[in-house]
């Protein structure tokens, strides 16, 4: 049925593995879209998880579908835990994106792991997931997918930056929402400062203590994928044979791998959101909260960037995705062609019923 408010559940889960991020969020539309998010929290993944997620692209098919099952449960139980420790009663849909575990657009491939339709009869919930394959099948990245919700929630600023596991950005260009991947953020930073016994570079106070390799530096933003025209997409996939064995390849110590990398990663997005005007930036993501990082992205630009509230931050995705359930449930485009390149804007996702 279509109405004017909405009430959903929002889950996602990042190529950075920070863990599940769960919204509950109210939705109401009048001339507009607007959201009030009443809950939110990320569940950070155990040792085993994180193990097996960190390896999903070394699977075999078998092996992936056994893991799909697996992380099916898991999301359904950390939802339910949600609910229950919240007492959430109102539930229009919980709208999941679920985990990625292969993307390959190219070989119109992507597979997203959680999205079973089991997971409906698990919650006992309308369940709207797996919002990637129709774009693929339509010739479209599949990604990003967020930009559509920064069109209606996040129109007031001129780009909006992700810094998560990937960065991407979203802008209108003549009248046209174009997105697209700009280069690993924190796939890379979080991977290396894990050698030193940490599972992120707090405030960037590791990297802030490296040098620059200059050398490394040059190998990096001459990557092809730099000179490729959007739209583009990154995934796990291409750091591993890619940027990994680049990087390894120079022996730095972890500090300088990690300074060198983020003046990699202000070089590329710099290049992204320089319009004539100073532009204003709207940065969310774990990584907006590394200080070091951020500050080279304002050195190496004119923009005004915008850091808004921890909860925007943190679940801005998780919130975005909530919105494509919405829009899905009525039937109302979600997934841009200017953003993906799929050959028509569309209504992506499956809806699975208890």
């Amino acid at each position: 049925m279509i109405k004017n408010e909405y009430n959903v559940i929002g889950v996602m889960s990042g190529t950075s593995l920070d863990g599940i991020d769960l919204v509950y969020v109210k939705f109401h539309l009048d001339t507009t879209w607007h959201f009030d998010i009443i809950q939110a929290e990320t569940v950070s993944y155990n040792k085993i998880w994180l193990d097996k997620l960190s390896r999903l692209v070394s699977y075999n098919m078998e092996e992936l579908k056994s893991v799909d099952k697996e992380y099916t449960y898991l999301l359904a139980d950390t939802i339910k835990a949600f609910i229950a420790k919240h007492q959430i009663k109102a539930i229009d849909a919980i709208c999941s994106h679920g985990h990625t575990a292969l993307h390959q657009p190219e070989r119109k491939i992507t597979y997203q792991i959680g999205n079973m339709p089991i997971i409906s009869n698990l919650l006992e919930q309308t369940v709207v997931c797996d919002f990637r394959v129709q774009d693929v099948e339509l010739g479209g990245q599949g990604a990003p997918l967020v930009p559509i919700g920064d069109e209606l929630l996040f129109s007031e600023y001129d780009f909006c930056l992700n810094l998560g596991g990937f960065a991407n950005t979203s802008t209108s260009l003549n009248n046209e929402r174009i997105a697209y991947d700009i280069c690993p953020v924190n796939i890379v930073l979080n991977h290396y400062v894990k050698q030193l016994g940490h599972n992120y570079d707090d405030k960037g106070l590791i990297a802030l203590r490296g040098k620059v390799d200059e050398k490394l530096l040059s190998r990096l933003n001459n990557l092809e994928f730099y000179k490729q025209p959007y739209p583009k997409s990154l995934g796990l996939e291409w750091v591993t044979k890619t940027v990994f064995p680049l990087i390894d390849a120079f022996g730095l110590h972890v500090p300088d791998i990690l300074k060198t990398f983020c003046e990699h990663i202000a070089i590329q997005i710099s290049k992204e959101i320089h319009i004539e005007n100073k532009s204003s930036v709207l940065v969310t993501g774990g990584g907006a909260y590394n200080d070091y990082l951020v500050g080279r992205i304002k050195s190496h630009s004119k923009c005004n960037i915008v850091i808004p509230t921890k909860t925007i931050v943190e679940f801005k995705e998780a919130l975005i995705f909530a919105l494509l359930g919405v829009l899905k449930l009525r039937n109302e485009t979600n997934c841009l062609k200017s953003v993906t390149g799929a050959s028509k804007n569309h209504s992506s996702g499956n809806k699975f019923y208890p």
